[in-house]
């Protein structure tokens, strides 16, 4: 069993930053793509940012430029620093990973609120 545990969330004004952070543990084998998705209330789930184990990534045109994913691989971690939060950033963050045995697993989500 993976379990994924996000923290980082908040409420904050636009303009301010966050950073998310996401950390698998359990039976985990290896971790191919670690990525974030947000989902506003009565919309989708989309897609965020994703990065791969050779560090190659894919950010959605609405946070190119200011959001910034990463990882540290030895402790199974992701990150999303995010900069420069305008109000429509506003959603439940959530962490998913594709685990190579598997499959994917998702966080529990995480609050993110910006206020204009």
């Amino acid at each position: 069993q993976v379990q994924l545990v996000e923290s980082g969330g908040g409420l904050l004004q636009a303009g301010g930053s966050l950073r998310l952070s996401c950390a698998a543990s359990g039976t985990i084998f290896t971790i191919k793509t670690m990525g974030w998705y947000r989902q506003a209330p009565g919309k989708q789930r989309d897609l965020v940012a994703t990065i791969t184990r050779d560090g190659t990534t894919v950010y959605a045109d609405f946070v190119k430029g200011r959001f910034t994913i990463s990882r540290d691989s030895t402790k199974n971690t992701v990150y999303l620093q995010m900069d420069s939060l305008k109000p429509e950033d506003t959603a439940v963050y959530y962490c998913k990973i594709s685990e190579a045995v598997r499959g994917d697993y998702w966080g529990q989500g995480t609050q993110v609120t910006v206020s204009s």
